[in-house]
This record gives C-alpha cells, structure tokens and sequence, in this order.
C-alpha cells in the first residue's frame, strides 16, 4: 500500500495487537492466526487498522526472530483484508531501518516506530532519526509519541516539521495533556492525521477537538464497542460517545482496583501518566475468556490472581461482552 493511501485509511481503529504466548512460553503461532482471523473476520470493510509487535504485543520482550515470525504471520493471514501496520522500533536508528525494511518486504502496508529510547536525542537527531528511517522504506511511517515509555517527547512544532517529511503520515499521539493535545491538532492535522494513543476513555475527549482515529487495546476481543464508539464520533453524537464510556467504566474500575493490589508502580513519571501496565495482564485474560489466545504476559508485567480472573469475568458480563 502506497503511503499516501494508508495515510487516508488512519480514520481508524487502529487495533494494537496482542502476542499470545504458550504454557512453555514460546509465541503461539497457531492462537495468534485464530486471533488474526477473528479480527479481520469484524473488521474487514470497516475502518480498522491492525498492528502486530507494538507495545500491547510486548515487542520488548520478543527476540528479533520472534518478532519477524510475528508480523510474518499476521500479514500472511490478513491477506490483505484489512492494512497491517507492524510496530518496527528500535532504540537505534539503523536497527530500526532493518526491522522496517523486514515488515515492508513480507508486505505490511506501513510501519509504527515508537521514539527512541536509551541515549535520547535532541530534536535534531530526533528529526534524523525519523527522515532516515523514512526515507529507507518504501511504505508509511506512523510516528509513536509516547513519552510515558520513553522519557522523550516530540512537541508540536518538531512534530509539524517531520510531517513535511515524504512517507511520515500519521502521529499516534499519547498525550494526557488536552491543551498539548490541541496544539498539535492545530500544527500537526491539516498535514496528516494526529491519531489517539490512549485508547477509547481520551478519545471520546479529543474528538471533540476533531480527533478522527484512535488506539485501541480493548479491540483485542471487543472490537464492537470500539467501533461503534468511532462511529458515534464519526456523526458527532457526542451523547452515543458517551454512553460507550459508561459502559466500559466498570472495565476501568477494574484495571484500577488490579492496578493498586499489584503494588505501586516503579516509575518516577509525574502523576497522571500511566502508573501501571496491569492492563496487559487484564487484556490477555479477557481474550482467554472470550475463547481467543491471550495468554499470560512475560516478564517483568505480571498475571492476573485467579481471584481477579474471577472478578474480570463478572466484569465481562456487566460491559457485555460473552464469554466462550
């Protein structure tokens, strides 16, 4: 797919996959194509965007071969169906061309490349990192700026200057800040689309401010309520976005009450950013319960207790979504 053309496609869901992983913790090639399968199968002909090996897929935790073996697999089972968008990031920039060019060859439509982390750059080398990795592909690079993991952040006015760059077409912007938010709408959008980062909860927020695409964790093994709550933004029913809110906030109780009982987070982040990945753990056992492949996450994030499985299928129940 040509850059430009999924650059018109990021009016999605974009749905950030999850690497299912077996008892003896190797990937579990098999779980992730029935996975694959059941979400092109509810998402082919919508507006929905799939990403294997981001963040939610624990591409930290996965070996470079790992990792190929996963976008290969995704790809060759979308077939196609729906744009394959493979997260590609490395902490260097040559390594991240090299992943790149790997997920373009086996046919991804485009790439996800999360900010580069370790030895953090200025905005100069930040603005080269991007152009080269940019300019050594063939399909679009959607940049991820996420400064909760990787203690960097392109504001606005470097982010407007990389959006002139041939083959950058599109921002997945994970702010919590909505007048930062805002600013980069007003810099950024009349260039290429400035996507949420943070799910459905900040995206019934930042539609008001003309947000048309968001991402989204929940799709895994709910991708309905994801959708439908793009399509109320979609038609500015601002109430109907609203009420997709308020369904899932037990869903958001919970992910708060796992949060607390795990402990305090380690971070040294301002209060406001994430404070705990417990949600990973959340998301996999709710792909379990609804007959996919989850899995449990690896190291260092850890499983949910069976008495919070327990409580996580009750929760299920009360956003409607069916168990197997």
């Amino acid at each position: 797919m040509k850059p430009q053309e999924l650059k018109q496609r990021l009016n999605s869901v974009v749905i950030v996959m999850a690497t299912p992983f077996t008892r003896s913790d190797e990937v579990d090639v098999e779980g992730l194509r029935e996975n694959t399968r059941f979400l092109v199968e509810k998402c082919a002909g919508k507006p929905a965007i799939l990403v294997p090996t981001g963040s939610t897929g624990e591409f930290y935790t996965l070996t470079d071969e790992e990792r190929r073996l996963v976008i290969k697999t995704v790809v060759n089972e979308v077939n196609g169906k729906v744009p394959v968008v493979a997260g590609t990031a490395q902490a260097g920039t040559r390594s991240t061309v090299l992943g790149s060019r790997y997920a373009q060859d086996v046919g991804a439509d485009g790439v996800m490349v999360v900010l580069p982390y370790y030895h953090v750059p200025s905005e100069t080398g930040m603005y080269e990192h991007y152009r080269t990795v940019a300019e050594a592909l063939d399909v679009g690079v959607i940049i991820y700026n996420n400064p909760d993991t990787n203690k960097v952040y392109i504001k606005p006015e470097l982010m407007s200057r990389l959006a002139d760059v041939l083959g950058i077409i599109g921002d997945k912007e994970n702010t919590s800040n909505l007048m930062a938010f805002y600013r980069m709408m007003k810099l950024v959008r009349p260039k290429m689309p400035v996507l949420c980062g943070l799910g459905e909860f900040w995206f019934h927020l930042e539609a008001l401010l003309g947000c048309s695409g968001f991402i989204s964790m929940i799709a895994n093994y709910a991708p309905d309520i994801s959708l439908e709550l793009l399509s109320a933004a979609e038609r500015k029913d601002f109430k109907a976005a609203q009420a997709v809110i308020n369904r899932l906030g037990p869903l958001y109780d919970f992910e708060n009450k796992v949060a607390a009982a795990h402990g305090p987070s380690t971070t040294i982040l301002p209060w406001g950013m994430t404070g705990s990945y417990e949600w990973l753990a959340i998301m996999k056992e709710a792909m379990n319960q609804v007959g996919l492949h989850g899995g449990i996450p690896r190291l260092p994030i850890q499983p949910l207790t069976g008495k919070e499985r327990e409580e996580l299928s009750k929760v299920l129940g009360q956003i409607g979504v069916k168990g197997a």
